[in-house]
């Protein structure tokens, strides 16, 4: 049981409103090209920009296809960040700031 996966990507903003058990509603994230970033905690989130997908480790096909899910590493314009928020169900995506390796 379930219904078709939300599959969040980058674009203009649109969101979905969808019925739940029990009278609820949910927001579902269908586009969005900002992302609320935490550099360091303790600290007030900031809104960027998103530009693309680094990699996503629930499917390589949604890294090519730049599909935002919980977990997944995103390029914005403050570096690279991680996913916390689950986009499909919140209606957000929130993330922090990840150190890039020095090589």
């Amino acid at each position: 049981m379930g219904r078709v996966a939300a599959e969040t990507r980058i674009g203009d903003r649109r969101v979905r409103s969808i019925k739940t058990k029990g009278k609820g509603r949910k927001l579902r994230l269908l586009m969005s090209e900002t992302a609320n970033l935490v550099e360091s905690p303790g600290e007030k989130p900031r809104v960027v920009k998103i530009l693309g997908v680094s990699n996503n480790p629930a499917s390589r096909d949604f890294t090519r296809r730049n599909v935002i899910t919980k977990g997944a590493v995103i390029e914005t314009e403050a570096g690279l960040a991680r996913v916390t928020s689950r986009p499909g169900q919140e209606a957000v995506i929130n993330t922090v700031k990840i150190e890039e390796e020095k090589s």
